[in-house]
């Protein structure tokens, strides 16, 4: 037979709304300043196509 489940506090759950929510912040974040030292040529061992097709080893 089905038994209920205990409740989940009001904490745990803002706590597990607030982390589900701030992952594609911190994943945007990363991608910016990815992206900024692409542009700024401060990228060390990263690798991506040119528009000609060849790849390029940014240094």
């Amino acid at each position: 037979m089905a038994v209920p489940k205990k409740r989940t506090s009001k904490s745990k759950k803002r706590i597990r709304i607030y982390t589900w929510k701030t992952k594609p912040a911190k994943l945007a974040s990363r991608a910016f300043s990815l992206a900024q030292s692409i542009l700024t040529g401060r990228s060390r061992s990263f690798f991506y196509i040119s528009e000609n097709g060849a790849s390029k080893k940014v240094t």
